[in-house]
């Protein structure tokens, strides 16, 4: 009586790695033989465990373990894989009063990546909703994000010395949304005492009008109203405290600074001290002089 034994070896397809455990499938040859060296007959079981264990391993690290009863060589059953779930972030926004979004300036993501990417679907997400201009404000700490908003199709708007305001028009038409600022406006004070004689002052830095006396000028602050610089500039550059009384003319220029246009307000003040003090930081010089001036004609 002869007995011969097989068994399986490791098996790999191109996706999956297949190792059977120690449990393995064993066939069992069982045969009578007469003098001649023939056999005169045969019988095969066929031993194999109830179960046997599988490993199933992929470059997506997946183990599957599933009990197996063999047939005609070995199967391999796909294991039972639950799809991701897939989350996607948008840019929290506002809607403005013209159909278009003001993004959160105070909730952008601060990791370039991930600014990237929910950038690029909120864009998305405000296509569909059919918005239009979209408003987005970038600090001086998140410098980083304004390259990869102008690669998504942001312009520039204007800056700011901590920020930076980008735009971008969603419809496939002109532009609707306001220019960047276009002017600067500035003021002139226009100081007469009493004795109708005007202060004057001479300005510090050179110009291509050296010794030129001219009226105190400069530009408003933010949020400052034109009455409130013009009697500021006068204190600012000779000390001298000055009221508001009517504003006399004013003149309007185009391509000034950097190709801006500019505005320049008249203001007519009248002196509340006569003690000029003059800040050399800003000007050369400044007086009274003697010579009277007849407004009322003028």
């Amino acid at each position: 009586m002869t007995t011969m034994a097989a068994f399986t070896d490791i098996c790999q397809w191109s996706s999956f790695h297949c190792q059977p455990s120690l449990m393995v499938p064993r066939i069992t040859c069982t045969g009578n033989w007469n003098h001649h060296g023939l056999s005169s007959s045969f019988s095969w079981k066929l031993f194999c465990p109830e179960s046997a264990s599988f490993k199933f391993s992929s470059s997506r690290r997946l183990v599957a373990r599933r009990s197996y009863v063999p047939k005609k060589g070995i199967q391999v059953v796909s294991p039972n894989i639950g799809s991701q779930t897939l989350t996607i972030e948008f840019l929290n926004a506002w809607d403005d009063e013209y159909g278009g979004v003001i993004v959160d300036p105070e909730s952008l993501p601060s990791s370039a990546n991930a600014f990237a990417s929910t950038l690029k679907a909120s864009i998305s997400n405000w296509k569909l909703k059919g918005k239009k201009g979209i408003w987005l404000k970038i600090t001086l700490e998140q410098a980083d994000l304004v390259p990869i908003a102008i690669q998504e199709g942001f312009l520039y708007h204007h800056a700011e010395p901590g920020y930076v305001i980008l735009t971008y028009w969603i419809p496939n038409e002109p532009c609707m949304l306001p220019s960047s600022p276009s002017h600067q406006i500035g003021i002139a004070a226009f100081v007469i005492n009493d004795k109708r004689e005007i202060l004057v002052v001479q300005e510090k830095c050179p110009c291509s009008c050296p010794g030129v006396w001219k009226l105190p000028t400069g530009y408003i602050d933010k949020s400052e109203e034109i009455f409130s610089g013009a009697i500021r500039e006068v204190k600012e550059e000779t000390g001298v405290d000055t009221i508001f009384l009517e504003m006399v003319a004013f003149r309007h220029a185009h391509l000034v600074a950097f190709e801006k246009s500019d505005l320049q307000f008249v203001c007519l003040l009248k002196p509340l001290s006569l003690e000029i003090t003059v800040d050399e930081k800003e000007i050369q010089d400044a007086k009274v002089p003697k010579t009277r001036y007849n407004i009322d004609e003028a």
